[in-house]
């Protein structure tokens, strides 16, 4: 079966000025079996305030070149992380670390280097430490999925709950639609396609195999239905309606599958398809 909703970006994906240098410092490892996303942030080693003005210079600036891959308010975004979880603006003082790393860039993992100003770095630092002081005092911890809070499941287990009678093997191929399926998708990402598919490529759309009064077989895909009707489309895009009682019919419609299965999965179920996908690179 496969596979995506949308909902959150992973932490660690893409472009991270969250990410320090080699030579900066990091943040702890998280214990066995502890999430990093389930981790408070680190402290700010020495607190700083900022004037108003300045931040509110930065915040423009930020959103405009930085929160596409960040976030609008820094807390991460479409393929950066969350920098007010950041060690290295725990340990930035009015941009000694920030302002360097926005300069040079990180090309190895996609972030370009920034042509600016000292006066367009001190207004990014301000925003990013309001932010990172903003979050801080919220309470709480969790904003996000690490890719480690969905490696519970057991790839074994999760290949014969594919293959059993009434499962996923019934619509879906590790050989044929899925192969390679976790190259194109990874983490939540991969999660939320198996569980609620969208996005592209599209599935399938729903289709309709009726029987008319005449005897006449019509197999067209599924415009809408309410209790009385049913409304398909003609191989001209257009629309004909009928009546239900007055036809015999069938829907036939792939995503079903998938929210019928969320009432059959228990979380143990869940992680070791999402496990068994995984391997199908």
């Amino acid at each position: 079966m496969i596979i995506e909703i949308s909902v959150v970006a992973l932490l660690g994906v893409g472009t991270v000025l969250a990410q320090a240098p080699a030579a900066q410092p990091q943040a702890p490892p998280p214990a066995p079996g502890q999430s990093p996303a389930s981790l408070p942030p680190p402290k700010t080693v020495t607190q700083q305030t900022y004037p108003a003005e300045q931040v509110q210079a930065g915040e423009g600036r930020f959103t405009s070149q930085c929160g596409f891959c960040h976030g609008r308010d820094a807390a991460g975004g479409e393929t950066g992380p969350d920098l007010t979880r950041s060690a290295l603006v725990a340990q930035d003082t009015r941009g000694d670390k920030i302002g360097p790393l926005l300069k040079a860039g990180r090309p190895d993992r996609g972030m370009p280097s920034f042509d600016l100003t000292t006066a367009e770095v001190g207004a990014l630092v301000a925003f990013i430490h309001a932010q990172k002081t903003k979050f801080e005092t919220l309470g709480g911890g969790r904003r996000a999925v690490d890719v480690t809070d969905l490696a519970t499941g057991k790839a074994d287990a999760g290949r014969r709950y594919f293959n059993r009678k009434s499962s996923c093997a019934g619509c879906h191929s590790p050989t044929g639609d899925l192969a390679g399926i976790a190259s194109r998708y990874q983490g939540l990402r991969l999660l939320q396609r198996m569980l609620y598919p969208s996005g592209q490529p599209a599935p399938a759309p729903p289709k309709v195999t009726f029987t008319l009064p005449e005897g006449q077989t019509v197999v067209a895909p599924l415009a809408v239905q309410d209790e009385f009707t049913i409304t398909v489309l003609d191989p001209a895009g257009a629309r004909q309606t009928y009546a239900r009682s007055a036809v015999k019919f069938k829907i036939e419609d792939p995503i079903s599958a998938h929210f019928d299965q969320l009432g059959k999965y228990s979380d143990k179920d869940m992680h070791d398809v999402y496990a068994y996908l995984e391997t199908l690179k």
